[in-house]
C-alpha cells in the first residue's frame, strides 16, 4: 500500500515508542506527538537512533529518517491515521483538545485501555457507555470513523526490535472501511496478525482481554504475554 501519514498521540510513552518504531519499519510516515514539541522531536531522533542500531543499512534509505516529532495538534492536523495510545485518565480530554485538528478522512485508532491500578492488582473500568473506546466515540464526530487497536500488544516486546511479536492484533470498529484500513496498514509488521472482530461492540470483550493479559504478566513474572488466535485459515 501508499505510506500513510500515521500520527500517534502519547508518541513518547512506552505503547507509542514501540508502535511508532515497528510502524515506521514498514516504510509509513510516522509522527510523535507530545504537549510539547520539543520533547516529541527529542524522541524522534532516539527512535529513529534505534532504528539505526537495529539495522544499520536503514541509513542508506533515502527517505530515512522515518520517524518525526511535533506538537500534538500538528500530530493530528498531518495525520491520515490518529493513534492514540495516552494512559486512559488522559484519553478524553487529549481527545476533546485535538477535534478541531483532525483533517477530513482522518481515522482514529483507540489503542487506550480503561484500567484501574490503585487497589494493588488491576481492574478494568466500565465507563457509561460501556467500554473505553465507546466513551472515546461518543465525542467523535460522526465523519471521523474509531477503530480500535493493538490494545493487547505488551509495550515492552513492541519496543524490543529483535523480538518477534508472534501474535495477533485485535481489530475492531462500525466502519468497515476503516478497519480494512487498519488491519493493512498493521499487517505490514512482520510476524503480526491483524484480526477483524466485529464492530464497536466488541470493545468491552478486547479491553477485558488487556486486564487479563496483564493478571496473566504479573502472576508469571514476565512482561511480554501476548494472544495468538490458532486455527484460522488464510
Amino acid at each position: 500500500m501508499e505510506p500513510l501519514a500515521i500520527g500517534i498521540i502519547g508518541g513518547t510513552g512506552p505503547q507509542g515508542r514501540g508502535l511508532a518504531m515497528r510502524l515506521a519499519l514498514t516504510r509509513q510516515v510516522v509522527w510523535v506527538g507530545s504537549r510539547q514539541a520539543e520533547k516529541a522531536q527529542a524522541a524522534a531522533a532516539e527512535l529513529n537512533g534505534r532504528l539505526r542500531a537495529h539495522d544499520a543499512s536503514l541509513s542508506a534509505d533515502k527517505a530515512f529518517p522515518w520517524i518525526a516529532g511535533c506538537s500534538n495538534a500538528d500530530t493530528v492536523r498531518q495525520s491520515t491515521l490518529v493513534m492514540l495510545t495516552v494512559p486512559f485518565e488522559s484519553a478524553l480530554p487529549t481527545l476533546q483538545d485535538l477535534l478541531p485538528h483532525f483533517q477530513p478522512g482522518a481515522i482514529f485508532v483507540d489503542v487506550t485501555v480503561p484500567l484501574d491500578f490503585s487497589r494493588g492488582d488491576v481492574q478494568l473500568l466500565s465507563p457509561p457507555e460501556g467500554s473505553g473506546s465507546k466513551h472515546l466515540r461518543a465525542v467523535l464526530p460522526a465523519a471521523v470513523p474509531l477503530v480500535g487497536a493493538c490494545k493487547t500488544l505488551p509495550a515492552e516486546i513492541l519496543e524490543q526490535l529483535g523480538v518477534p511479536l508472534d501474535c495477533s492484533a485485535f481489530v475492531f470498529g462500525d466502519s468497515k472501511e476503516a478497519k480494512a484500513t487498519v488491519i493493512q496498514v498493521l499487517a505490514g509488521i512482520p510476524r503480526l496478525r491483524p484480526l477483524d472482530v466485529g464492530g464497536l461492540s466488541a470493545a468491552a470483550t478486547v479491553e477485558g482481554m488487556t486486564a487479563l493479559l496483564i493478571r496473566i504478566n504479573r502472576r508469571h513474572k514476565v512482561h511480554g504475554a501476548r494472544f495468538s488466535v490458532v486455527g484460522l485459515e488464510g
